[in-house]
C-alpha cells in the first residue's frame, strides 16, 4: 500500500509532515521547515440541504443528486456531511430517505462521506417566524411510529432529529430517539426553558442553528435560547455565514456556551454557491440569491437557508467571528465528528481517517484557497499553490 506526504502547519502552528494511504494516518513528524500551507482535517457539516443547484429535497432530482453532491462538496473542504431533509409530506420524506440509502448502497464515496442524515422537522413550531422556510400544512406532532417507517426506508441511516420539544410527545419521542441511537437536536422552537431542560434529561444532546428558527422579536428573558446556553448536555450548532448571526451575537454565544460546546454548521441551501439571481426551487419556493450571497425568500427580507459553504464559515467565524484558527477549525472538524461518534475523523492522528485540507494563506494570516484535498486517503485535487 504506497503512501502519501503533505506537508504545512496545523490550526496550532506546528509545522508538520503527515504520511498517510488508504489505510489512515501513518505518521505525523515535526517539520520546522514546512511550507506556509495551512494543514487541517476535512470538514464536518452536520447541517446541509444542497450545493451548487443540487438539492437532497427535490425528489424529482436525478438519482447521482447525493453521490454528485458529495463530490462538489470536496471543492468546498467538507470530506464528511450528514444531508438535510427538511418537512415534508410522509411520502415525500419517504421518498428521500431511500434514494439517499441507495446511493449509499451504490457509490463507496457516498457511503463514506455521508454516515448519516438529518432529518430537520416535520416535527417543529408552526409558529411563524419559528418554522423558517418550512411548510405550515406539513409540520405535525411526533410520530414515533412514522419516523420508524422513515428509518427502516433508510436502512437506518437517520442520525440526526431536528424536534420542537414543546409540541406534544416530543419528550417521550425524544427518549425514543436516543433509545435508537439516533441524535435528537432542538429547533424551529419556541420551547420555554422547563421544554428545553426535559428535553436534554429525555437525551438531547444538540441544538440546530442555535439563535435562528425564530420570530424576530422574542420576550428578553423567557426565550428559548437562555436555557439552550445554560444546559451543558446541548452542543450549540451555529451558522457562521455572516447573515444568519451578527459577528457581536456569534462571539457571545460562543462565549457563553464555551467552545467545546459549539459546532460549526454551513445550513447551505441548494443555491449556496450559485450566482446572483432570482430562482425558483423545492424548498422555499422563489428565493432570490443576493449580491452579498445571502438567500432569501423573494421580496422578503427572511433567510431561505445559508448561501455558505463550511469553509466559507470557517473564514467568516475566524474574521469577522473573531474565533482563534484552532478554536474555529476544532469547531468545524473535530467537535461535531466526536458528537456523532466518528472518532475515525476529524483529526489529525495517527491511526485515523486521512480526510485532510492543504490550504494557502492570505497577506494576513487568514485561510485562503483549497491547494489539496484528501479524502479517506485520496488525493482529490491539488493546486500549483
Amino acid at each position: 500500500m504506497s503512501s502519501e506526504v503533505l506537508e504545512g502547519h496545523t490550526a496550532g502552528g506546528r509545522g508538520v509532515r503527515v504520511r498517510f494511504c488508504a489505510a489512515g494516518i501513518e505518521e505525523i513528524a515535526d517539520h520546522p521547515s514546512a511550507p506556509d500551507l495551512l494543514l487541517i482535517p476535512g470538514l464536518v457539516d452536520l447541517q446541509l440541504n444542497g450545493y451548487g443547484g443540487l438539492d437532497v429535497n427535490d425528489p424529482s432530482r436525478p438519482a447521482s443528486e447525493l453521490p454528485d453532491l458529495v463530490r462538489a462538496l470536496w471543492g468546498q473542504g467538507v470530506t464528511t456531511v450528514f444531508p438535510t431533509i427538511i418537512s415534508a409530506d410522509a411520502p415525500t420524506t419517504t421518498t428521500l430517505v431511500k434514494r439517499a440509502a441507495a446511493a449509499r448502497v451504490s457509490d463507496a464515496h457516498t457511503a463514506y462521506g455521508v454516515p448519516g442524515l438529518h432529518l430537520e422537522g416535520p416535527y417543529i413550531s408552526s409558529a411563524d417566524g419559528a418554522r423558517g422556510a418550512h411548510d405550515p400544512a406539513v409540520i405535525r406532532d411526533p410520530d414515533a411510529g412514522e419516523f420508524d417507517r422513515w428509518q427502516a426506508a433508510a436502512d437506518g441511516a437517520i442520525a440526526i432529529m431536528t424536534v420542537a420539544p414543546e409540541r406534544t410527545g416530543a419528550i417521550g419521542f425524544t427518549r425514543h430517539l436516543a433509545a435508537h441511537g439516533v441524535l435528537p437536536s432542538v429547533g424551529h422552537s419556541l420551547a420555554t426553558a422547563a421544554d428545553v431542560h426535559a428535553f436534554a434529561a429525555a437525551g438531547g444532546r444538540l441544538s440546530t442553528h442555535l439563535g435562528n428558527g425564530l420570530p424576530a422579536q422574542i420576550h428578553r428573558h423567557q426565550n428559548p435560547i437562555w436555557a439552550q446556553l445554560t444546559e451543558d448536555a446541548l452542543t450549540a450548532g451555529l451558522i457562521a455565514d455572516g447573515h444568519h448571526l451578527p459577528a457581536d451575537t456569534f462571539a457571545a454565544l460562543v462565549r457563553a456556551k464555551g467552545p467545546s460546546r459549539c459546532v460549526l454548521t454551513s445550513d447551505a441551501a441548494a443555491l449556496a454557491g450559485c450566482a446572483p439571481g432570482d430562482y425558483r426551487t423545492a424548498v422555499g419556493g422563489a428565493v432570490t440569491v443576493t449580491g452579498d450571497g445571502s438567500l432569501r425568500l423573494h421580496g422578503t427580507p427572511y433567510l431561505a437557508g445559508s448561501g455558505a459553504s463550511l469553509l466559507d464559515c470557517l473564514r467568516w467565524s475566524t474574521s469577522p467571528g473573531g474565533l482563534p484558527l484552532e478554536t474555529a477549525v476544532t469547531m468545524a472538524t473535530t467537535t461535531p465528528a466526536d458528537l456523532l461518534g466518528l472518532r475515525d475523523r476529524g483529526r489529525l492522528e495517527v491511526g485515523t481517517r486521512a480526510d485532510l485540507l492543504q490550504l494557502t494563506r492570505t497577506p494576513t494570516g487568514g485561510i485562503g484557497d483549497l491547494a489539496t484535498v484528501v479524502v479517506n486517503g485520496e488525493l482529490i485535487a491539488c493546486s500549483n499553490s
